[in-house]
């Protein structure tokens, strides 16, 4: 097996004989995306390749003037030879995995993917492959999610017991794919939902591509005789101590996030409650969706690329850490990724 199939360069992760890139970094001729966050979809492409279901949320992104050919989940596109097929990546709504298929040899570049389900995307699918690169944002021991219901009931005891107390719930959580998995499972008979400006923008696209989310109305267009304390609102981190906040009066705050896993982290961040909900694998689901490729070899990128290569090197597999620009979690500071 040689490694002459996809190839790191400084404008991105590149097939040769393809000619194209896989969520380059700098523009490029030919870019197929994984997903619309903003470290892996770049604007100055001149063509994009994407799903069907991530077209919406990418044209978003990039603007009515972008250039972007869609594939169904599993459809081939012959390139020069090569099978370029997307397969569901279970991140947010339109994500995919890469699978690049040239004489035998078979790459799937993952992206970012979680193994839990929930109603906003279409669920990770492991594809057999000999490489699988693979992030590792949470690529530690520590970092094992609880059931998505359970962080769910608990932000709706958190609100209730704001209510109570006359405090506006105020949620923060990345704008595009969080807010939405946040929403799709919050009970709107509890109050009203409100969602902040960059949210809203994407809920609308949601909704057009039938994902079933609750009533929320846009909290700059309330009027003076809204209640603040009945309701919850989600707004990205960008938000946080801005001015916006004002009009809500008393407060109390909460991020959703995998980060809330590690103590101190709630206090760092400046809110009230942290709840540990992530659109990225943990650390079983990592090792499991690793395995069920059945790949002997392993690029691991962005998170905790050298611990998780490390270990899958001690199980036997031939894996190494690879330096990409890809943010994970850690681009909070856009209010835009997760």
């Amino acid at each position: 097996m040689t490694e002459t199939l996809l190839h790191l360069t400084p404008r991105g992760l590149y097939c040769p004989p393809g000619d194209f890139f896989i969520d380059p970094w700098q523009p490029v001729s030919r870019a197929v995306i994984t997903h619309a966050h903003s470290d892996h979809a770049r604007p100055g492409m001149r063509a994009y390749l994407t799903t069907h279901e991530g077209q919406a949320v990418l044209r978003g992104r990039l603007g009515p003037d972008a250039a972007i050919q869609t594939l169904a989940y599993g459809e081939p596109l012959g390139l020069n030879g090569v099978e370029l097929s997307l397969y569901p990546a279970g991140h947010m709504l339109g994500a995919a995995q890469v699978r690049v298929a040239y004489r035998g040899e078979v790459w799937v570049v993952s992206g970012d993917y979680k193994t839990e389900t929930d109603p906003t995307c279409a669920p990770f699918e492991p594809v057999r492959c000999h490489t699988f690169v693979t992030e590792a944002t949470f690529g530690l021991p520590i970092y094992r999610w609880r059931p998505q219901a359970e962080v769910l009931a608990a932000i709706h005891t958190w609100w209730r017991a704001n209510q109570d107390a006359g405090r506006a719930s105020l949620l923060f959580g990345y704008a595009l794919g969080k807010a939405q998995r946040l929403l799709a499972g919050l009970d709107p008979a509890i109050g009203p939902i409100f969602c902040h400006g960059a949210v809203e923008r994407f809920n609308g696209i949601y909704r057009a591509a039938g994902i079933a989310l609750p009533p929320t109305a846009y909290t700059g267009a309330a009027t003076r005789e809204v209640d603040w304390s009945r309701a919850l609102i989600i707004a990205p981190p960008s938000a946080q101590a801005s001015a916006w906040m004002r009009r809500f009066g008393e407060v109390s705050t909460a991020f959703a996030s995998g980060w809330m896993r590690i103590r101190g982290a709630r206090r760092r961040r400046g809110v009230d409650r942290g709840f540990v909900l992530s659109d990225h694998a943990d650390w079983p689901g990592l090792l499991g969706a690793i395995a069920a490729t059945g790949a002997e070899r392993v690029w691991v990128t962005h998170g905790y690329s050298a611990v998780l290569a490390r270990w899958l090197t001690e199980q036997g597999l031939d894996a190494r850490p690879i330096t990409t620009p890809f943010e994970g979690e850690q681009g909070a500071a856009t209010g835009e990724e997760e």
